[in-house]
């Protein structure tokens, strides 16, 4: 767990031209601290200490105003940039290296219990401001969820969704010619 936290830091600075070093993101970035909450409330979700796993998310979310249960699954090098209201469900999914905004929520449509409920993001997505990607779909590598759009349909690896509701613009192709 400690090399996460240190990841999530490395990643911090690495991408946010705003963080000028490891302490000044350790000691004042709320996403890094929704995110380290989060990977303790986590662990002690997997080993079957439900209570506390959401108790420090609840504390996470008070303190930080970003919301994680603790039964999502999020992986390495993800930045929540500024992070203020994001929402992220029981049953979400955030694959490696992506990039969450303020304002962005990962929710449900339904309300069944033992089912996944919520998306999952492949690597390297990039979800701007208020943007809700709602339901049990899948965003495909690489792909971008213009601010405040509202999706729920799948997005194709390196697409790129907007509007209300999310219309769907293919990736360029490489060759032009």
């Amino acid at each position: 767990m400690i090399r996460l936290f240190y990841s999530d830091l490395i990643t911090i600075v690495a991408r946010d031209p705003a963080a000028r070093n490891k302490w000044e993101a350790l000691t004042c970035y709320p996403g890094l601290h929704g995110l380290m909450l989060y990977r303790l409330a986590n662990y002690c979700w997997l080993h079957e200490l439900k209570w506390l796993g959401r108790f420090i998310s609840y504390i996470g979310r008070w303190l930080t105003g970003i919301d994680i249960h603790p039964g999502a699954v999020i992986g390495e090098r993800v930045f929540f940039d500024h992070a203020m209201g994001v929402v992220i469900g029981e049953t979400a999914e955030i694959g490696d290296g992506c990039t969450i905004y303020q304002g962005v929520t990962l929710g449900s449509t339904s309300f069944d219990k033992g089912c996944k409920r919520h998306p999952t993001l492949g690597r390297d997505v990039v979800v701007s401001a208020g943007a809700k990607v709602l339901g049990n779909l899948f965003v495909g590598d690489g792909a971008k969820i213009g601010a405040n759009a509202v999706v729920i349909q799948m997005v194709p690896a390196g697409a790129t969704a907007v509007g209300v509701p999310a219309r769907i613009i293919p990736a360029q192709s490489a060759d032009i010619n």
